[in-house]
């Protein structure tokens, strides 16, 4: 059968990233200690760079071939991130590497890696506030501790009218296709579910392994072996092989996360307080002060053609746009933390308990950047304060409790550090119920649940008031 040539057009729209956009991305998301190897790595490489004994704003002056800089924004108001610059290039690694993945999760917080996973989803953004909400509820191993309902409730007085626990269901569900496999399960249960529902269909008695977790964990972890060969219709071997195929799943699918090889941090912002009130500054020793290495530049000459003088026009180039984008990056940095603590000078006055509702949207609005950008910004990045050192996510935290006046409003972290206290101040021989622990709330103005109450106890480590007088 003979085949006939054709020409066909396709018209499209794609994003084009520039190399310099890719790279102002890409350091805007790297914490200090791998930002500070990547600069380690570009002087090694690059005989245009120099360092400076003081740190400052990065300045970049005029030499030749400048047009170039041009192109690079002032300001990262792009929502782009790797998934957007790999695609665009056709899977091309940039300088001739692979991007590196498993480098640029190694040591993220796990709502720092739902939240990046969030900034590349398509929800519209009523369903984006509702993630986020969601995002904020999981614990160190992945799971959805909070109600949907104390989660709706929330986000309606937020102001999200008309919101139904249906619709924070429906988000919930596409959440839990992020990765780690598993993330955001209710229960044990929904985690492993989630995770079989991941496997191959054509995995061994993987319908068996589905209906063991859904109907007989309990009977699994009490290893009835004769119960579960009976229910299930398995011999001795196949059912070796369904609770081998469990028990290679992950139940705590979260752990991995914010374990990095080090907790040494270095702070990328300091808060203090002078005479003209609380100041946020980019911190001096966080990392060189970049420029052009003066020997080297006056040797370059426009005219020249010469192999040499092109090699030195090139690092020229490179050294000029990194120095850009990293005083790109320190801008973004200081205007989003002076923002966040601006919102939150009562902490620094009083506090955890004068902690102020927060959510991603508010600063957002604020810097007139979109929510994905403020949430990349806001991981693995450090404030130091009289306090003590914390990352910026730590700052924003769901209102919970209060009544309509916005006054009323109170943060999550407050009313922990509201029952912390008490129960540090309560009776040795007479402890606190969680059930006095609400009313003793609801006389300061905080309407919250038992259930709440209990949630944000057991969070901390603190046992129940019958264990407590047991223990004392």
């Amino acid at each position: 059968m003979a085949m006939k040539a054709s020409l066909q057009l396709r018209v499209g729209t794609q994003l084009t990233m520039t190399p310099q956009l890719q790279q102002a991305i890409a350091l805007l998301q790297l914490s200090t200690l791998d930002l500070r190897q990547e600069i380690q790595q570009a002087l090694e490489s690059n005989p245009l760079l120099d360092v400076e004994e003081e740190f400052g704003e990065q300045v970049v002056s005029e030499t030749p071939d400048d047009d170039w800089a041009s192109e690079i924004p002032a300001e990262l108001t792009t929502d782009s991130d790797w998934s957007d610059t790999y695609q665009d290039l056709g899977g091309a690694p940039v300088g001739g590497e692979a991007p590196d993945f498993e480098r640029q999760a190694a040591g993220q917080s796990l709502q720092g890696h739902l939240a990046w996973q969030l900034a590349m989803t398509d929800l519209d953004p009523r369903q984006m506030r509702i993630a986020e909400s969601l995002i904020d509820a999981v614990n160190a191993d992945g799971y959805l501790t909070q109600p949907l309902d104390e989660i709706r409730d929330g986000l309606k007085a937020q102001g999200l009218a008309g919101l139904r626990s249906r619709e924070v269901e429906q988000v919930l569900l596409r959440l839990q296709q992020f990765e780690p496999t598993g993330v955001l399960a209710r229960d044990l249960r929904e985690c492993l579910l989630l995770q079989l529902a991941t496997l191959p269909d054509d995995t061994p008695l993987l319908p068996q392994a589905r209906r063991l977790v859904r109907q007989f964990l309990e009977a699994l972890a009490g290893d009835d072996r004769r119960l579960l060969k009976r229910r299930l219709g398995l011999d001795d071997a196949a059912l070796d092989t369904a609770i081998g195929l469990v028990r290679s799943l992950d139940p705590r699918p979260g752990s991995a996360f914010g374990e990095g090889d080090s907790d040494y941090v270095i702070p990328d912002l300091v808060a203090r307080h002078t005479r003209e009130g609380w100041q946020v500054e980019l911190n001096p020793e966080a990392m060189p002060r970049l420029r052009i290495q003066p020997d080297y530049a006056a040797l370059i000459r426009r005219a020249d053609k010469s192999a040499d003088n092109q090699f030195l026009k090139d690092h020229l180039q490179e050294a000029r746009w990194l120095m850009k984008s990293l005083a790109s990056r320190n801008d973004t940095l200081l205007r989003v933390g002076r923002e966040i603590m601006a919102r939150q000078l009562d902490f620094l006055e009083h506090g955890e308990e004068a902690m102020k509702p927060l959510i991603l949207a508010d600063i957002a609005q604020v810097v007139e950047m979109h929510e994905s950008t403020i949430s990349r910004v806001t991981t693995q990045k450090f404030i130091h304060t009289p306090r003590g050192m914390f990352e910026l996510k730590y700052f924003f935290s769901s209102q919970v409790g209060g009544g309509s006046g916005e006054g009323d409003a109170h943060s999550s972290t407050a009313i922990r550090a509201r029952i912390r206290k008490l129960i540090q101040d309560e009776p040795p021989r007479k402890p606190l119920s969680d059930s006095r622990l609400v009313a003793l709330l609801d006389e300061a103005g905080i309407s919250v649940a038992r259930r709440t109450v209990a949630k944000y106890r057991e969070g901390m480590g603190i046992p129940s008031s019958s264990e407590r007088k047991r223990l004392r």
